[in-house]
């Protein structure tokens, strides 16, 4: 099955209650949950794993301990998510590792997400302008990295943008931010939360693919290089950039908007991969200028890809991969798509965006037990015989 054809046409059940998610967390302790050192503290975690699966409408933590067993259930919830010690990242990581083992990985994913609110108590909560509404919502701004391939995507990394009144007092203190998190933009929250997701220990290196509409494209290319990532940036038509004369010597050095760049570059536009539907493409070498924050970026390719002969590119995308063909980057970046099917069709269902409170490690611990109901919601789409080898694995 080709990539598209995968994004498309896997189906998802939709009770969002099956066996493979419960057998799931009843054998995660010994796995997910290995980090936590109590028992009391695991059973905790896989009860609220399985309320954010079975809670029919908004996962908050009110109608989990609702679901799950009343009063008191909710006040030991709160304090399991909001005021226990416990640490997310190795959570985090042993989730990567299981989601590679079950679903396979072919790249990361770098996609922010939009959380609109109501009022303004809730951690990260500011008006912010949404590129792709083309206006301002009041809510938080969200990073998640997703471990992807083509049968399945999963979130197993997250960072939460705080707006500078959450960086400043009081809010700062009531919120409980660590000294060290900056997050102070949606570049910063991109290169963390990729430094994040590829420490996860037995998870191998693979390309970053960032579609981050808004986001400053190059920023991030300076960012991932310095740490050694390949990556596939989707950029605007406005990124400034120039021809790479160390490789096109006859093409002057001046530089050009991205889609400019493109556009005047039609020679180059050919099509890529041997399917007889593949793409139309342009595979530019360039390099982004010297900045206030670094030099010259070199070793670049633009690509452009257009939908069909006579209009404009559909998407541009900066990449510094090297031994990768363009059509093969071009299959990665279609990750995105299913990325953002998931984000929608499975992640709202267990909740990733219904966190209500103040409290930073709070958020941080609701997305990440979140994020392992939405793994059991993936295997539980899967066919029976995959099913079964997935839970048993688990």
């Amino acid at each position: 099955m080709s990539m598209e054809a995968g994004v498309g046409q896997r189906q998802l059940s939709q009770g969002g209650a099956a066996t493979c998610p419960d057998g799931l967390v009843a054998e995660a302790d010994s796995e997910l949950f290995a980090s936590l050192r109590r028992s009391g503290q695991r059973q905790k975690a896989e009860h609220y794993v399985k309320g954010l699966l079975k809670t029919p409408g908004r996962k908050t933590l009110g109608q989990i301990a609702a679901h799950l067993g009343g009063p008191a259930a909710q006040q030991s919830m709160h304090h399991f998510i909001s005021e226990s010690l416990w640490e997310w990242t190795p959570v985090r990581h042993a989730l990567a590792r299981q989601a590679r083992l079950l679903l396979g990985h072919d790249a990361w994913v770098v996609r922010p997400t939009a959380i609109p609110k109501a009022g303004a108590h809730s951690i990260g909560v500011d008006l912010q302008y949404v590129p792709h509404l083309g206006r301002a919502v009041n809510g938080q701004h969200a990073v998640g990295v997703w471990l992807a391939s083509e049968r399945a995507a999963v979130p197993v990394e997250w960072q939460l943008v705080l707006p500078r009144r959450w960086r400043e007092e009081p809010l700062r203190r009531r919120a409980r931010i660590p000294a060290g998190v900056r997050a102070d933009c949606l570049e910063e929250c991109v290169r963390e939360a990729t430094a994040q997701a590829s420490q996860a220990a037995g998870v191998p290196s693979r390309p970053v693919i960032v579609d981050a509409e808004g986001a400053d494209a190059v920023a991030i290319a300076r960012r991932l290089e310095a740490e050694g990532h390949q990556f596939v940036i989707r950029t605007a038509s406005g990124t400034r950039l120039s021809v790479d004369r160390s490789v096109l010597p006859a093409y002057g050095s001046r530089e050009r908007g991205a889609g400019d760049l493109v556009a005047h570059l039609g020679r180059m536009r050919a099509p890529v991969g041997p399917d007889p539907d593949r793409p139309v493409a342009s595979v530019i070498p360039v390099e982004a200028p010297a900045s206030l924050h670094g030099g010259v970026v070199r070793g670049l390719r633009l690509i452009g890809e257009w939908p069909a002969p006579g209009r404009g590119a559909n998407r541009l995308w900066l990449t510094n991969a090297t031994g990768i063909s363009a059509s093969a980057l071009l299959r990665l970046t279609r990750l995105s798509d299913l990325v953002a099917r998931d984000a929608e069709d499975i992640g709202d269902r267990v909740g990733l965006r219904d966190f209500v409170g103040r409290s930073f490690s709070g958020w941080h611990r609701h997305v990440t037990l979140a994020s392992i109901a939405h793994l059991a919601t993936v295997l539980a789409a899967e066919p029976p015989s995959c099913t079964a080898a997935a839970c048993k694995a688990a």
